[in-house]
C-alpha cells in the first residue's frame, strides 16, 4: 500500500512548523493537531504594517511575520499564524486555525479553515481551503475548492489498494504535496491525497489517491460544428 506518511508528500527539513508532523503514521492526522499546536504558540506578534481597512478578530491570537504585505478588506481571525514575506489580499478570509509558512499567498475571495500551507504555497484567487494540507510551492488555479465534508456527513474513508482506511474525520479536505500544480475551477473530493508534482488539468472533479508526479487530464472530447446559417 502506498505510504501515507508525512514524509512522502512534504520535505519538512526548513518548515517552521514541522513538529505538528511529528510521530504521525497518516498526513492527515495533523488536522487534529493544528488547534493544540496553536494553543502551545505564544501569539500576538505581528512584525508587519497592518493597514486601515484590515479586519483582526482575536488579535491578541494572531502572528504575522517580517515582510508579510496585508490588502485592506482582509479578514484574520485568530488563532493563526502567518509566516514572513506572506501576501494576504483584499478580500481574503481567514476563519481562524490557520498555519501558513513563509512566502504564501491566501487570494482575494480565498476562505481558509483549520489548513497547513507550506513555504511558497498558493491559493490566489477564489479558492476553499478547509481541513487541508498544502505542501511547498503548490499552486491552486483560481476558483480550485477542497471539498470537505461528504454529502451524507458520514465519516471520510480512503480506499487503497483495495483496502478501506478510515481517517476517523468527518471534516477532510485534501492533502496536497510538494510542488503539486490544479488548474482553474477543479474541485477535490473530501480525503483527497495528491502525491508530490502531480498535475491537474482545469475542470476536473478529483477524488482518492494519486501517486506522485502523474497528469490528471479529463476524458471529455471538445467538438466544433459550424452555425446553422
Amino acid at each position: 500500500m502506498p505510504s501515507t506518511h508525512p514524509d512522502s508528500f512534504f520535505d519538512l527539513v526548513h518548515f517552521q512548523h514541522a513538529a505538528i508532523f511529528k510521530n504521525l503514521e497518516h498526513v492527515w492526522e495533523a488536522l487534529g493537531r493544528i488547534s493544540p499546536y496553536l494553543k502551545s504558540l505564544s501569539l500576538g506578534k505581528i512584525e508587519t504594517t497592518v493597514p486601515e481597512g484590515i479586519y483582526l478578530i482575536n488579535r491578541e491570537q494572531i502572528s504575522i511575520g517580517q515582510g508579510t504585505l496585508l490588502e485592506p478588506g482582509a479578514y484574520i481571525k485568530g488563532p493563526c499564524v502567518i509566516g514572513k514575506n506572506c501576501t494576504v489580499r483584499h478580500g481574503a478570509y481567514i476563519r481562524g486555525d490557520l498555519i501558513a509558512g513563509d512566502n504564501c499567498v491566501i487570494g482575494h475571495d480565498t476562505e481558509v479553515k483549520n489548513a497547513i500551507f507550506l513555504d511558497g504555497a498558493h491559493a490566489a484567487h477564489f479558492a476553499y481551503v478547509g481541513d487541508s494540507i498544502l505542501g511547498n510551492r503548490c499552486n491552486l488555479g483560481a476558483g480550485v475548492k477542497c471539498a470537505n465534508l461528504k454529502l451524507d456527513g458520514a465519516v471520510v474513508d480512503l480506499f487503497m489498494d483495495g483496502k478501506r482506511i478510515s481517517t476517523g474525520l468527518r471534516k477532510f479536505g485534501a492533502i496536497v504535496g510538494d510542488g503539486v500544480q490544479i488548474g482553474c475551477n477543479c474541485v477535490t473530493n473530501p480525503g483527497t491525497l495528491l502525491g508530490r508534482g502531480v498535475l491537474c488539468y482545469p475542470c476536473l472533479n478529483i477524488g482518492g489517491f494519486v501517486p506522485a508526479d502523474q497528469i490528471i487530464k479529463g476524458t471529455v472530447e471538445l467538438r466544433m460544428h459550424p452555425k446553422r446559417k
